[in-house]
């Protein structure tokens, strides 16, 4: 097997496709909430889970939005050799939090299943939901989207530029 640039196993996310799909997963947890369906309020994983919870919110009509703040990566990336233990960076409102009781928390993708982890032992009664999942990741979100593997990496548009790029096979 022949080492692969991150393109060749890559899954690009347009803009447009991350609407889409956080629309998706807006319907899905729609009138799924204790609150006779309702969720209390939406909080983002910053930082990617910022845009899918703007989506989810507005399309639920939730008015209340707040965001936890994990860090668990170095500045190289995802791979498992640079990641660290995740810790929390900054905590939404403990009063509106309480155990997680009609949370609907929201992350663009579960990877490993750490950062959720971590969040998840704050909140525990929370509704996790990501746009996105990995094998590894999967049991610690209650809802998602789509299912990619776990050696794909996921380029998000907020992390992307167009620009031309050369061919899979050949220069023809």
């Amino acid at each position: 097997m022949t080492d692969r640039l991150p393109h060749e196993k890559g899954f690009h996310v347009s803009w447009d496709q991350l609407h889409r799909d956080a629309r998706a997963l807006a319907w899905r947890l729609d009138g799924q909430g204790p609150d006779n369906g309702s969720w209390k309020a939406v909080v983002a994983i910053t930082r990617g889970g910022m845009a899918p919870a703007m989506i989810v919110a507005r399309e639920l009509d939730i008015r209340t939005v707040d965001t936890v703040s994990v860090k668990s990566y170095h500045s190289g990336g995802g791979k498992a050799d640079q990641r660290r233990e995740a810790q929390v960076l900054k905590a939404p409102n403990a009063e509106m939090m309480g155990d997680g009781t009609g949370i609907l928390i929201v992350d663009d993708l579960v990877d490993s299943g750490k950062t959720l982890e971590l969040v998840r032992s704050y909140y525990p009664k929370a509704h996790f939901a990501c746009v996105y999942a990995k094998p590894e990741g999967e049991k610690q979100t209650d809802t998602y989207i789509t299912s990619v593997s776990q050696d794909t990496w996921i380029f998000f548009p907020w992390d992307m530029a167009l620009q031309y790029v050369q061919p899979y096979r050949g220069t023809d």
